[in-house]
This record gives structure tokens, C-alpha cells and sequence, in this order.
């Protein structure tokens, strides 16, 4: 699991959602993360059916949402600390299905580990405006110190830069998300394409 991880953030997004989950297809990502936390249900779920479509060939997951997920046929969920447990989530969809949790510190990591999750979003590791509920940065130290003690992958999350991504990966990321470093900018893909390079020419994930 190695590469950038894409997460819709249409509060920022210059172009919208669709064009900017084109824009990651094409740039080869392999993991894009729905999370659009305002508006009615029928509009999340007619916008996720769309994304699914454009995300019929590489993983789709829905942030927090379970009903969408199952709805729309996306391969998993990503929870935080209030949503599902990850236990719950299991049962709902089934052992075949990705689920992943948002983590802040190791007790959180090793207890979502335990729990069966798939793989970890560690956040946010910098300063970020993007979640209102982030919480305080963990910082590089932190994420090397949950990569020592789980041995799931890890998605690192919250105020990433190119600047920064390089020391965020040594630190033990397996994956990274730059939410408003990419989405914010007039060529999405070629934002993306600039991380995807960080992971030497050799981007995957699960």
C-alpha cells in the first residue's frame, strides 16, 4: 500500500467533486475516499453513484456513511472516533469490504487494529483547516510511533504538503492525503502526480 489517497473535499474544490475524481483516476490513484458531510441524502447518494462509476476499476470508499456505502456498492467506509465501530461496521457490510479509522494517538491505533480495521488514517499530522473537528496536529513523531507499534498500513492526513510529504513518508506513511494542496489548484491531476512521483515511480495501494 503505497501511493497518494485521494478524499473529496467540495468546500475547496475549484472544479467539483466529478471532475476532481477524474482528474485522480487519471493520475492513477488508486483509492478515492467520498466524504461530503452537508447536504440531503438523495444528493449524496446520486453524486456517490456517480463517483462509483468513475471509480469502477480502483477502490471507492464512502467517509462514515455505511448506508451510502452498501447503497452505492463501494468497496468500503473510513470511520472516525464517533462514527460506527469498526466492529459494527463489519457486520453490516460483510468480511470482504475495506474499513478503515481515522487514529490520533497509539491507544486509538492499537484499539482500531485490534478491532479488525483494514488500515489507519493517521490525522492530522500538520496543522489543517479542512476538518473542522481535527484536533491537534500529531506531528511526524507520533505517526513514526503508531508505525512502530501497528502493523497496518497508514494514511497520513492534515496539512500535507510536497513540501513536507517527503519527511511524512520516512516517518512510516504508507499513503498520503494533501486535501487543499491538490483541490484547490487549477490542474488537479498534475498536483497529484507530483506525490504520486514521491513514492518512486511505484504507486499502490491494497
Amino acid at each position: 500500500m503505497r501511493g497518494y489517497y485521494f478524499i473529496t473535499e467540495s468546500a475547496l474544490s475549484r472544479a467539483g467533486n466529478l471532475s476532481d475524481v477524474a482528474a485522480a483516476v487519471a493520475a492513477k490513484v488508486r483509492v478515492v475516499q467520498y466524504r461530503q458531510k452537508q447536504g440531503r441524502t438523495r444528493d449524496l447518494l446520486a453524486e456517490a453513484r456517480q463517483l462509483r462509476q468513475l471509480c469502477r476499476h480502483i477502490r471507492f470508499l464512502v467517509n462514515d456513511r455505511v448506508d451510502l456505502a452498501l447503497e452505492v456498492g463501494a468497496d468500503g467506509v473510513h470511520l472516525g472516533q464517533e462514527d460506527l465501530s469498526s466492529h459494527e461496521a463489519r457486520k453490516l457490510m460483510g468480511p470482504d469490504k475495506i474499513i478503515g479509522v481515522t487514529v490520533h494517538n497509539v491507544v486509538e491505533a492499537l484499539a482500531a487494529q485490534a478491532a479488525g480495521a483494514d488500515y489507519l488514517g493517521v490525522s492530522p499530522i500538520f496543522s489543517t483547516a479542512t476538518k473542522d473537528d481535527a484536533g491537534a496536529p500529531t506531528g511526524v513523531a507520533l505517526l513514526a510511533e503508531i508505525r512502530r507499534q501497528v502493523s497496518l498500513p497508514l494514511v497520513a492526513i492534515g496539512g500535507i504538503t510536497l513540501a513536507n510529504a517527503p519527511a511524512v513518508i520516512e516517518a512510516g506513511a504508507d499513503a498520503v492525503c494533501a486535501i487543499t494542496a491538490v483541490v484547490t489548484r487549477p490542474e488537479v491531476k498534475a498536483e497529484i502526480d507530483k506525490f504520486q512521483k514521491l513514492f518512486c515511480g511505484n504507486p499502490s495501494i491494497f
